[in-house]
């Protein structure tokens, strides 16, 4: 007998995943005969709004079972929600997502999600089926290039590879004012290295100029900052990243600038009247004072982060309008824009950014930070429209990140198909097929750590210092990294590779997950593994637009396949059991042999233990 609905399947649901505006969609609910039901009836909802009942009707019958359907018209996007009712002589009874069905992520445990996004939605072609490589700009590659103009109040480091200070000075500050001086220039010479992961796009953390090491505290937006090089050096590493296909976003923070700016001019560094000391400033108005004048509002609290109106007319056109920061950069050759705490930014800000980005062309990626599903997302007081069209092209698939790290340590293969399948549900392919998968960020521990069992939560900064991973730990924890990348690399999406998570760097949180790029001391297994999974990545069509089938998720075991018509299939099985299992292949996957892992046997494919398979059309 089957569940009643299951929007995975193309009897249920007549189109699958995200539907764009002014398309028809025919639903279907399968009930037993003997039931006798006498009417069925699809319930859909938008937020805030009275639900809409409309009466489905009698289709057919083969005697245990019965269909009954109904067609709907999306008009406009939007976001809905829908269930079902049917009623028997018993009464009424509600249809919704259950234990048998990929539920999905939806804001109501009782109801489906259906996203409907523009028709006119459109992402860039170049970056789907391709490979990110993040670059925190301090700690990846120092050319050895004196510079001009360095602030005398930091402090240039000479130990390249060391650890990052993390200890508070002397009065209790973490200043973050210790710079290994990687550069734009260092950036070039490695092109070749990085070209050689298969990689077409780079993600360069924050380039303007700023007085931390992780460069989030913008000083000033129209300047690189002085230890990465000049706007030549820059626009130079753009164009010679064009000649290996590898084009370059950076990181665009807008949510906040530093204290120590030419703007806020909070300790007088800048000889302009900058807003913190002058109530008569240009850019008084970009932020939020308090009645007293000196107290203001900042980025979670933290008061060299000075927050933001970014509903400001004068604000929003510094940064999107003409000759403003966003035609500064795209104009000295970045190819789009990462979007930090995108979440954080309102929709008329996002509106007026994605304009500025996409007048130089349709091409140019737009990139946001989300941690959750960015589909029903709620922040600034309402549901957000991110990936409905008019805003983001993509965003950080940090759902991804989740259950893959949390399938490797815990082997819920159902909660990871759950996962994997609601993203790939509720997101436009055109936003899924070019969201960025990482495994690890800045933000996040080093993936080596936390697969080889270290954990870093409620750990002060001494004592994540002092964590060292065993060899066994760590043997484990590579294991489970190529189980890892296995997946990464074949979700729909475009995988990311971390700098250094390559190489075999480990470390927790800020500033450990921030080390030097051990240049010479790469960990040759991981290095070359990342190579061989990005070849397959780039060899395969369908992993750039193929659709994403869930075959089965039980025991430990999760299996999946990507199709697309006219493409070679790829069918991925993981098994996190410790010893190996024999998966049998479905009648129409015999045919299909191993491409990675896995060994052909009778009617299946025997995957190791802690172990993958990946098979495809021959």
């Amino acid at each position: 007998m089957r569940c009643p609905y299951d929007p995975s399947k193309s009897w249920h649901k007549s189109l699958s995943g995200a539907i764009a505006a002014g398309s028809s969609l025919w639903l279907r609910v399968v009930l037993p005969r003997d039931l006798g039901v006498t009417a069925c009836r699809l319930i859909i909802s938008e937020d805030n709004k009275n639900d809409q009942v409309i009466n489905m009707t009698w289709d057919n019958t083969d005697g245990i079972e019965e269909w009954w359907q109904t067609e709907i018209y999306l008009d406009a996007p939007k976001l809905l929600f829908y269930r079902f009712s049917y009623e028997t002589s018993w009464g009424k009874t509600d249809i919704g997502p259950g234990k048998d069905t990929h539920l999905g992520e939806i804001s109501s445990k009782n109801k489906w999600q259906l996203t409907v996004y523009s028709a006119d939605f459109q992402t860039p072609e170049w970056i789907k089926g391709g490979i990110i490589y993040q670059i925190f700009p301090d700690r990846f590659c120092y050319s050895g290039e004196k510079k001009d103009n360095v602030p005398g109040d930091r402090i240039l480091r000479s130990d390249w590879g060391n650890t990052p200070h993390y200890l508070p000075d002397e009065k209790g500050i973490i200043r973050n004012n210790d710079y290994f001086c990687g550069d734009f220039k260092g950036i070039e010479e490695k092109l070749p290295y990085i070209a050689s992961l298969g990689v077409n796009c780079i993600y360069l953390n924050p380039i303007s100029e700023a007085h931390s090491n992780h460069r989030y505290d913008t000083a000033d937006y129209m300047k690189p900052d002085p230890l990465l090089g000049t706007e030549e050096d820059f626009s130079r590493l753009c164009k010679k990243a064009h000649e290996y296909g590898i084009r370059i976003i950076f990181d665009g923070v807008y949510s906040h600038t530093g204290a120590d700016s030419i703007y806020f001019n909070k300790y007088s560094r800048y000889g302009t009247d900058g807003a913190y000391n002058c109530p008569d400033s240009p850019y008084r108005s970009w932020y939020r004072f308090c009645a007293d004048g000196k107290k203001y509002d900042s980025w979670w609290g933290i008061d060299t982060l000075p927050e933001t109106n970014e509903e400001n007319n004068s604000y929003s056109e510094f940064i999107a309008g003409e000759n403003g920061v966003i035609d500064k950069w795209i104009g000295l050759g970045a190819d789009g824009i990462r979007l930090d705490v995108a979440d954080e930014l309102p929709d008329s800000f996002l509106d007026k950014l994605r304009k500025a980005v996409k007048r130089h062309g349709e091409d140019k990626y737009i990139l946001g930070e989300v941690w959750e599903d960015a589909t029903n997302k709620i922040s600034h007081g309402g549901r957000r429209r991110f990936l409905l069209g008019d805003q983001l092209d993509s965003v950080m698939n940090y759902p991804f990140r989740k259950a893959i790290i949390d399938f490797l340590l815990t082997a819920n293969a159902e909660r990871f198909m759950h996962t994997a399948f609601s993203i790939t549900e509720n997101y436009p392919p055109q936003a899924l097929n070019c969201a960025m998968n990482h495994l690890g960020t800045h933000d996040t521990e080093r993936i080596l750590t936390l697969l080889s069992g270290i954990s870093c939560e409620g750990k002060s900064r001494e004592s994540q210092a002092d964590i060292i991973i065993s060899d066994d730990a760590l043997k484990r924890g590579i294991k489970l990294l190529k189980m890892a990348l296995a997946m990464n690399f074949t979700l729909p999406g475009v995988p990311s590779i971390y700098y250094g998570d390559e190489a075999g760097l480990t470390g927790c949180k800020d500033p450990f997950n921030r080390f030097c790029y051990p240049w010479g001391n790469e960990n040759a297994e991981i290095l070359n593994f990342t190579r061989d999974i990005a070849k397959l990545r780039n060899s395969y069509e369908v992993l750039k637009e193929g659709r994403f089938y869930p075959i089965s998720a039980t025991l430990g075991c999760v299996a999946y396949l990507r199709y697309k018509e006219g493409l070679k299939r790829i069918f991925v099985v993981i098994n996190k059991n410790p010893q190996p299992i024999t998966y049998r292949l479905n009648n129409d996957m015999t045919e299909m042999l191993p491409v990675f892992g896995g060994v052909r046997f009778g009617g299946g494919v025997i995957v190791p233990g802690d172990g993958f398979a990946i098979l495809s059309d021959i």
